[in-house]
């Protein structure tokens, strides 16, 4: 297997006047991703001075700094708080590889599909001419990398579903989805957070909570998370539902 360096990076530029953008490529995908999580991994572990975070996306990380903080530490010969910031993630991120994120988590999250809990389950069946059991068992089969976080607190951007289950969102979206809804949109699927609303095709729904504003971070996963669905029953989701209260 072919270990994808950053030195694949497309380009750097800033962001306004505090923050830089290191853009990986155009191209969705886990190699891409995974230089843009060990990206924001090695500089959240050995920060600059007057960095302030990481924010990842599909195929880009963004650094935002303290131009002041970055000022008052500019190496001699420098020009500008960020020619330094640039020089240093240069310097780090060139080094890296995205076979270095090895040891990121897995999360298991308990689906109960179907009914009440993913009313469109029969629908995306239907589109891809299968039974709902088998749109159930290629869902649970696969594993999916957590490639953002975005348009929700805490709503991930999942990769890696299997075509067969593939859906379009709906032409009409719900004006509100329960928190914890799990739908498809292309070949995407991801967890509502919130209640919110949406046009992703609901297949289940999960009793865990993934937006935890009173936790530091306040979600339950984190992009470059690696998520597997588990199967549960109707009283097994009631009882993760009494135990949560």
């Amino acid at each position: 297997m072919n270990r994808q360096t950053a030195k694949t990076i497309v380009n750097m530029h800033p962001h306004g006047d505090s923050a830089i953008v290191i853009q990986f490529g155009e191209d969705i995908n886990e190699q891409v991703n995974g230089l843009v999580h060990a990206a924001a991994a090695c500089i959240e572990e050995q920060p600059f001075p007057g960095f302030i975070e990481c924010i990842p996306a599909f195929t880009s990380v963004t650094i935002f700094y303290d131009i002041y903080e970055v000022y008052q530490h500019m190496s001699q010969g420098v020009s500008s708080p960020y020619e330094q910031v640039k020089a240093y993630v240069a310097a780090r991120v060139n080094r890296l590889s995205a076979g270095e994120r090895s040891s990121r988590r897995v999360v298991e999250i308990p689906v109960c599909y179907g009914g009440e809990f993913g009313p469109d389950l029969e629908e995306v069946a239907q589109m891809n001419e299968l039974t709902c059991e088998e749109v159930i068992s290629i869902h649970t089969k696969g594993e999916y990398m957590v490639y953002m976080l975005g348009f929700a607190p805490g709503f991930p951007f999942l990769g890696g579903m299997s075509e067969r289950i593939a859906a379009p969102r709906k032409s009409s979206p719900r004006p509100s989805i329960p928190a914890g809804s799990v739908g498809i949109a292309g070949r995407q699927t991801g967890v509502y957070p919130i209640s919110t609303p949406g046009g992703w095709q609901l297949i289940g729904k999960t009793p865990l909570a993934l937006f935890r504003p009173e936790e530091n971070p306040p979600s339950l996963l984190r992009a470059g998370d690696t998520v597997k669905f588990v199967r549960i029953s109707e009283a097994e989701y009631s009882g993760y539902r009494e135990g949560a209260n």
